[in-house]
């Protein structure tokens, strides 16, 4: 389907495909859509590379870089762009862990006294929504979980006001948890294409950028 970003608005967009067991492929297909989109050329000119980091880098060939992201788990691969600023995504898929135990371990302590009050059927999801939420963080920083990062206290996932919310003592960083679509439909801040790629229910994915941002676009490969 073809993507064009709208002139003026600085849309985080979020492109969420399969892998079909060769991840950094599908990577590079939707890190070239996502250039082709914000970029405005055509796909077979964007040119997908790593920084010295490993960061993913995504350009035209000219000076202007467009800051990425990307997340995949279990078969689903996750790119999110943006022109206007850093971005930072992560995706997990909900399976069963011991989430008080690894709260306690790695959370900061009120995180984990609210997971421990969550109800028992909810708390793998609550953890897996603070977990995606810092690794999305991390990313948008540019330094991951290193430097104590998952001690890094976010908002309450699920809590009132915007789809994105201040993350404390980050200087303008915000972070939510985009509503996924089950099986194609509408979703997030704008329509989702259909793609028969089941999500709710089955995926976590947190989007972290830096400052305020006037959209979220989820775009099924």
């Amino acid at each position: 389907m073809s993507q064009s970003a709208v002139p003026g608005r600085d849309t985080v967009y979020v492109f969420l495909g399969r892998t079909d067991g060769d991840r950094p492929a599908a990577a590079r297909r939707l890190l070239r859509r996502a250039g082709g989109t914000l970029l405005g050329r055509a796909e077979a000119e964007i040119r997908v590379g790593r920084d010295a980091a490993g960061r993913p880098l995504v350009d035209a060939g000219d000076a202007v870089e467009l800051p990425v992201s990307v997340s995949h788990t279990g078969g689903v691969v996750v790119v999110a762009a943006r022109r206007g600023g850093g971005v930072g995504v992560d995706v997990e898929r909900h399976r069963e862990l011991p989430a008080l135990a690894l709260a306690r371990r790695w959370y900061a302590p009120q995180e984990a006294a609210w997971l421990r009050g969550r109800p028992p059927g909810h708390r793998v999801e609550a953890f897996l929504l603070l977990w995606t939420a810092k690794e999305a963080v991390g990313k948008a920083l540019g330094r991951g979980l290193r430097d104590g990062g998952l001690r890094r206290p976010m908002p309450v996932p699920g809590g009132p006001g915007e789809l994105l919310r201040p993350v404390p003592g980050t200087g303008g960083l915000r972070v939510g948890h985009p509503r996924l679509p089950a099986g194609g439909g509408p979703a997030g801040d704008g329509p989702v294409p259909a793609g028969g790629l089941v999500l709710a229910g089955d995926l976590v994915l947190a989007l972290a950028v830096d400052g305020p941002a006037d959209g979220v676009e989820l775009v099924i490969d």
